[in-house]
């Protein structure tokens, strides 16, 4: 069961509406689809989106580890050694982590079908279901308070807030709209995505708890780099906080681990390197007793079905953030997950479940 071939496909697929963070705005989901075939005909895909303010890929930077880098090392390898090849991977070059997730991908989808069992179920089949939040992208109040309620009509029930832009007042009032528009019963999460100070989280959130805005998580309210900032903001405040950008690798998740730094960790296969590492991060996290939430980038369906098997896979993986399929125009492939509103089923076939890539967006 060896390495014959692995080919790069560029894609461009529009999104419905312009995605807004702290740190920037989409209004293209842009990725690298990658394409192994075993000798015997077998196939895997994976994703990497750019991701240039959180990881630092580029499509070209992408495109050239894969074709460049990890295409000499691999071929020919045997995909039943699947540790020694992710491990040459990651050893190859440094960072580089949404083109080492895209490997680890179309890897682990080989080796699942060759052991004809569905990823999540090779990895360890916890769920075949898991419920998914919608994100609210950050604009002004107003717009964003009917944009949850527009979430809330189609029928989901957990929101991902993004905040972190502007004054730190602007935010509280963008919460609170959201609050009184949707009612008490959904849940909220915020994301501030690095964009507070300490001082302003720890502001910010208490101001929160007083006003009763039953607040479920705050997500990386702080500089990624800032573990002390972090651990000052988890321990001033009750809502819980989870870290993200400031956990790429299991020595990231160590340090926050072992200084109590943050209640959650948010793994993401594109921060990890796939999930080869995002399974060292969940166990560790496990061991502490923190749960973890599996996240993502604007990213296709295709990468979002990789996650959401290892997501599926765990137990101590409790939150679920794949709604980026859904800001999309169209699919980039055929086969993945289903999606029933919130609810996200897993593919029964072995492997991921990809049938295959949708032309029309290949550039």
């Amino acid at each position: 069961m060896n390495i014959k071939q692995i080919e790069t496909y560029q894609v461009k697929i529009p999104l419905k509406k312009p995605f807004k963070t702290a740190l920037r705005t989409v209004i293209n989901a842009e990725t690298i689809y990658v394409k192994v075939t075993l000798e015997d005909g077998t196939v895997g895909y994976g994703e990497a989106p750019p991701t240039l303010v959180i990881t630092g890929d580029s499509l070209q930077s992408i495109k050239y580890c894969i074709e460049e880098v990890f295409k000499p090392i691999l071929i020919g390898q045997s995909i039943k050694q699947i540790h020694r090849l992710l491990e040459s991977v990651h050893r190859s070059i440094v960072r580089n982590t949404s083109a080492k997730a895209a490997m680890d991908m179309a890897l682990f989808d080989c080796l699942a079908q060759v052991a004809n069992l569905p990823l999540y179920q090779f990895l360890g089949g916890y769920h075949d279901q898991i419920e998914t939040d919608f994100t609210v992208s950050v604009n002004e109040p107003e717009e964003m308070a009917n944009d949850a309620q527009d979430y809330i009509d189609q029928g989901f029930s957990i929101l991902k807030v993004k905040v972190g832009k502007d004054e730190i007042e602007q935010d509280l009032k963008r919460i609170q709209a959201i609050r009184e528009q949707i009612g008490p019963n959904a849940t909220i999460r915020l994301d501030a995505n690095q964009g507070w100070s300490v001082k302003e989280a720890i502001y910010a959130i208490q101001k929160m708890e007083k006003l009763g805005l039953d607040i479920e998580l705050v997500e990386q309210p702080v500089k990624a780099d800032d573990i002390r900032g972090l651990k000052e903001v988890t321990t001033q405040t009750k809502t819980l906080i989870m870290a993200d950008e400031s956990v790429f690798s299991p020595d990231d998740a160590r340090k926050v681990l072992e200084t109590r730094s943050a209640d959650l960790i948010n793994i993401k296969l594109m921060k990890s390197g796939g999930i080869y590492h995002a399974l060292k991060i969940n166990h560790m996290a496990e061991t502490y007793g923190i749960p973890c939430m599996v996240g993502s980038m604007i990213e296709t369906k295709l990468g979002i079905t990789a996650a959401a098997h290892f997501a599926a896979s765990q137990p101590n993986i409790t939150r679920y953030d794949f709604d980026a399929p859904l800001m999309l125009k169209d699919e980039g492939i055929s086969g993945g997950v289903d999606y029933t509103k919130k609810i996200i089923t897993l593919p029964n076939t072995p492997g991921l479940g990809v049938h295959g890539i949708n032309k029309k967006y290949i550039l």
